[in-house]
């Protein structure tokens, strides 16, 4: 590697992380615009159909009821599986009762107190803390929802107006490589999502049908958990099979069948995860599953549950436009899932 390059590479980590930090800094701007730029390559062709038939401000007008009404239509879905499992989890607290007392002699005969742990760290004022975080967490998703809309309304006004100036203050050559760049990306965005939705139905599907055939309570609910939750990658299916296995603890009288409710929830995770879905994503989408993992946890360490989702679309998006850099396409080779092929 020449001087060159060892001066271009240091360059590129110091602006990473200048870039992380004020993304973690400044989380109100950045989580919001980002995933408003997300919805714009995903609606625009919708907008971009629609305005050749109809005036901008109509187009406009349909692309945002459409947006709105799909964002509602699958937050409503999630609160109604985890609404119907919680009263299912109530309906049984007598079993877990039953564990947890069952669990505190053994813990307390081997001299671990349980008792002054709770009256240690699970007071009242811990509870009122705990209520206010929820209260402060459901208005911060509010105004996070509302800025994200304006992202995306203001985005889809300028969008053409965005690529003229790209067009008109660039050299050609730059200006085509990064209009071309910014086209893949939004390509990907779109075929990414098709995906996920593909295999997210057919993971619903499959824990419903398997819940159902277990006898485990609340089956279409769990299907529709897994449904929703199988957009974050590795957290989603995490809870998926962590929180039904913990319901199955109320019901089944053997640790066998629980440890099968997990086995068999685990295999329709890997089989949907690891062996179909790279199969129809391809070499398109492909990046290193190290790279993955990164991304999907460097964003929940970035925005929460919100950069957990987010976190792969914007390596999908790093990647894209450094394959379409001839300074920067080593690094689209080094950390893509796709395996080179040897010179002879």
């Amino acid at each position: 590697m020449t001087r060159r390059s060892i001066l271009d590479v240091a360059i590129a980590l110091i602006a990473a992380v200048v870039v992380a930090v004020a993304a973690y800094q400044a989380e109100v701007v950045f989580a919001p615009l980002t995933l408003g730029l997300f919805i714009i390559a995903l609606v625009w062709p919708m907008q971009k159909t629609l305005q050749r038939r109809i005036p901008a401000l109509a187009a406009l007008f349909i692309t945002m009821t459409v947006t709105v009404a799909v964002m509602l239509a699958f937050g409503s879905l999630l609160v109604w599986g985890f609404g119907r499992v919680g009263r299912s989890v109530i309906a049984g607290s007598g079993r877990y009762q039953a564990i947890y007392d069952s669990v505190v002699l053994w813990l307390d005969s081997h001299g671990v107190s349980v008792a002054a742990l709770w009256a240690q760290h699970f007071n009242v004022v811990w509870m009122l803390r705990w209520a206010q975080q929820i209260t402060g967490r459901v208005n911060t998703t509010l105004t996070f929802s509302l800025i994200t809309l304006v992202y995306v309304i203001l985005g889809l006004m300028e969008i053409d107006r965005l690529g003229l100036r790209i067009e008109a203050y660039l050299e050609p050559d730059s200006a085509r490589v990064l209009l071309a760049a910014t086209a893949d990306v939004a390509q990907k965005f779109r075929r990414y999502m098709v995906v996920r939705t593909q295999m997210s139905l057919a993971t619903g599907a499959l824990v419903a049908a398997f819940a159902w055939a277990a006898g485990l309570h609340s089956a279409v609910e769990w299907g529709v958990i897994a449904f929703a939750l199988n957009y974050i990658p590795f957290i989603g299916p995490f809870v998926v099979t962590l929180f039904p296995t913990l319901l199955a603890m109320t019901q089944f009288a053997t640790w066998q069948a629980v440890l099968g409710v997990f086995i068999c929830l685990n295999i329709i995770q890997f089989v949907i995860g690891s062996y179909i879905e790279p199969r129809l994503a391809g070499n398109v989408l492909a990046i290193s599953p190290p790279v993955v993992l990164f991304a999907v946890f460097f964003g929940t360490f970035l925005w929460g549950l919100y950069g957990a989702f987010i976190g792969v679309p914007i390596a999908i998006a790093a990647v894209t436009f450094c394959r379409h850099y001839p300074s920067t396409r080593w690094i689209a080779d080094l950390i893509g899932g796709s395996v080179p092929t040897k010179r002879s």
